[in-house]
């Protein structure tokens, strides 16, 4: 039985593609400028392809052309290490995103099942936290990194965010909320302590909900770009979005090497891409379950 198409479903769908198109044509537009010759960056801005598309642009982003032919392609010479900062944005976010959900898990689950003095006060306070903006924070961060002698180092990057995030604390706690008691009780009754309790039959059964927190944190993580500015300022440290700042810069004023960074952008997107291919499914049902109260 087809469904009438009312009013409101009808509003309801022109918002949806509304939306769908504004999110999508920023990255067609950024993979259109990547794949179209710098000499054709201004005369060619009107199709939906463009005329000569060429590969180029990645090449010489990458440094698998020489200089010589990066300057004839419309290039300034300027190239990225983008195998070795690649591998400095999986430290940087991988390393975030693993200690942070389980850091999380461990304090959401306490929240939700122990019984300590002052719970729901700190509870309150850590939600609260949610409202102060983090640039509020990054001054005073800053400041404690460098006293500890941090600065460029990847202790310093993974510091103030390491531990948890007062979304992913809430976010877990209202699903361990939604396990029942009785679960728990049984293996307490089968002799497991509060610790085997939590990793033997807590975790296992919020899968779900730790993906969901994997892939938002290692996504936050992967385009995060001023913290890792100021603290990761030399090369070893250099994480992709920064590495991508440093190419423009590298660029003449007069004439910005638009195309070569829309192509850097473009393979920076592609790790985030295919981690949301593969796990985006379990991101979505984690999403229908019903332990919000």
């Amino acid at each position: 039985m087809s469904r009438r198409l009312t009013p409101g479903r009808l509003l309801a769908w022109t918002v949806l593609v509304v939306f769908l198109v504004v999110t999508i044509v920023p990255f067609y537009w950024m993979i259109r400028t990547a794949i179209t010759p710098a000499a054709d960056i201004y005369t060619d801005s009107t199709g939906v392809l463009p005329q000569h598309p060429t590969l180029i642009n990645f090449w010489r982003v990458l440094g698998l052309v020489d200089d010589e032919t990066a300057r004839a392609a419309g290039g300034s010479g300027a190239k990225i290490n983008f195998l070795r900062y690649t591998v400095n944005s999986l430290i940087y976010s991988g390393l975030i995103a693993a200690v942070q959900t389980f850091c999380c898990a461990m304090a959401g689950y306490a929240f939700a099942r122990l019984r300590f003095p002052g719970r729901d006060l700190l509870f309150g306070a850590m939600v609260a936290a949610l409202m102060v903006p983090p640039i509020f924070t990054l001054l005073p961060n800053f400041a404690l990194v460098k006293n500890l002698g941090l600065v460029n180092t990847f202790a310093g990057m993974v510091a103030p965010s390491l531990l948890m995030t007062p979304f992913a604390v809430f976010f877990l706690r209202q699903f361990f909320l939604s396990v029942p008691r009785e679960v728990e009780e049984a293996a307490v009754i089968d002799g497991a302590g509060r610790w085997s309790v939590f990793w033997r039959v807590i975790v296992p059964m919020s899968r779900g909900p730790l993906i969901t927190i994997v892939l938002t944190t290692s996504v936050w993580a992967w385009k995060d770009f001023l913290w890792p500015l100021l603290v990761g300022r030399g090369e070893d440290n250099r994480v992709l979005t920064v590495a991508l700042g440093v190419f423009l810069q590298q660029s003449p004023n007069t004439r910005p090497d638009w195309t070569g960074l829309m192509a850097g952008s473009t393979l920076s997107v592609l790790p985030v891409l295919l981690l949301l291919i593969f796990l985006g499914k379990r991101l979505v049902q984690s999403l229908n379950f019903t332990g919000i109260k």
